[in-house]
């Protein structure tokens, strides 16, 4: 256990070190963090986390991203951030979310590409680990948010199977699909990290050797054209498999990625008007124009439109578990393209918003570049409830990327 002055220190340090990065909406105080420090067990031993700020905390403030909600003080914790002090870890700080977790870009700052966004929404969660603020980050993901910026970081980001970890006192933007999401250095970090967190319930697969894995990559995406740079990642983490000695195949992605994808719009867009009804009547005015449009046109999304969306969703998932013959993951990019250039747009999330719907558990796994040597990531994707086989493929893609 570090000592109080240790203690205090390091979180000097880690303000100093955050004033120009702006991971963080808020750090803890050094009586508070050595109160804590003191009392905790267990499989985190006492490693620092940050928290995104959409999750309540009784503690520190809850901001949610927006000026509505300054120095909002919950009444209650969310089960997200109880479970990591059961398990040991310590909430140090509550890292930067762009307004209630969608596309208005935070201040955040990206470490790994300076001068390009971090991603979003989960903006400093990803920037605090690229930096070595924090081993350890707790995101959201409704459409991309934690592989996205995971990727534009140059960090590994997991969004385990959709219910495996409770987004209960999370503020909620779409309950379909908001799923709770991790990052962490490295692959075996976030491993350790999702066992801990979900009570053990992450059953490992029996080790295998590289040439028994079958990795697919599809020969197309319903959702676009892959770009250059992504052209280039992809080539470098087949070629780096292969030559690690797994069976990298191309395959043809079912009509469920496609409509699962369709069906995220419409079930997103009904929700969000729903789950931000109070602050849509109450201050509509000082929501960002980006959000204030969608919500608004959202608002003529029809209840048979969403019905519809969630009729199309359960085929989907009902066919998404069926999988895919012989593959035992899926190989695609974690985002169309580099970090783009300024902080006016964190990036879209079109090649993970299927995989969200449709409650895979996916990790994105950093070591490519793009054309302008940017960080590039990797996204690995299993069948729903296979968390752990694709943590697995996660680590040999780690291994196989260092070791080319």
């Amino acid at each position: 256990m570090a000592s109080h002055s240790s203690l205090a220190q390091a979180l000097a340090t880690l303000r100093t070190a955050d004033a120009d990065l702006g991971a963080f909406a808020a750090v803890r105080d050094d009586a508070s963090a050595e109160a804590l420090a003191q009392r905790l067990q267990g499989p985190l031993a006492g490693q620092w986390v940050a928290v995104k700020d959409i999750f309540d905390t009784v503690d520190l403030p809850t901001g949610y991203g927006s000026p509505l909600y300054a120095g909002h003080s919950p009444a209650t914790e969310a089960a997200m951030v109880a479970i990591i002090r059961r398990a040991g870890g310590l909430v140090i700080a509550k890292s930067v979310t762009t307004e209630f977790a969608f596309l208005h870009p935070a201040a955040t700052l990206n470490p790994a590409a300076p001068g390009c966004t971090p991603g979003g929404s989960s903006a400093g969660s990803a920037a605090a680990v690229a930096a070595g603020l924090v081993p350890l980050a707790v995101g959201s993901q409704t459409g991309g948010s934690t592989i996205r910026p995971a990727s534009y970081c140059g960090v590994v980001g997991f969004k385990p199977s959709f219910g495996l970890l409770p987004t209960a006192g999370m503020k909620c933007f779409s309950w379909s699909l908001d799923t709770v999401g991790l990052f962490a250095r490295t692959v075996d970090e976030v491993r350790k990290f999702a066992q801990a967190v979900s009570g053990g319930r992450i059953a490992m697969p029996p080790m295998r050797a590289p040439g028994e894995w079958v990795i697919g990559m599809p020969d197309a995406y319903p959702w676009g054209e892959v770009s250059v740079s992504a052209q280039q990642a992809m080539a470098r983490g087949a070629d780096a498999l292969r030559r690690a000695g797994a069976r990298v195949v191309s395959c043809t992605l079912p009509s469920w990625a496609g409509d699962a994808f369709i069906a995220h719009d419409a079930m997103q867009g009904w929700e969000a008007v729903r789950a931000l009804a109070h602050e849509m009547d109450t201050g509509m005015a000082r929501l960002s124009p980006l959000l204030r449009d969608y919500l608004t046109a959202s608002l003529q999304i029809t209840d048979a439109a969403y019905a519809a969306s969630q009729a199309s969703a359960a085929r989907a998932r009902a066919g998404c578990r069926e999988w895919l013959p012989g593959i035992d993951v899926l190989l695609t990019p974690s985002a169309p393209d580099e970090p783009p250039e300024g902080y006016a747009t964190t990036g879209t999330s079109t090649f993970n918003r299927a995989w969200t719907l449709l409650g895979t558990p996916c990790i994105g796994v950093p070591g490519a570049v793009g054309v302008n040597q940017r960080p590039m990531g990797l996204q690995l994707i299993a069948r729903p409830g296979e968390d752990g086989v694709c943590l697995a493929a996660g680590g040999l893609m780690e291994r196989a990327l260092r070791e080319r």
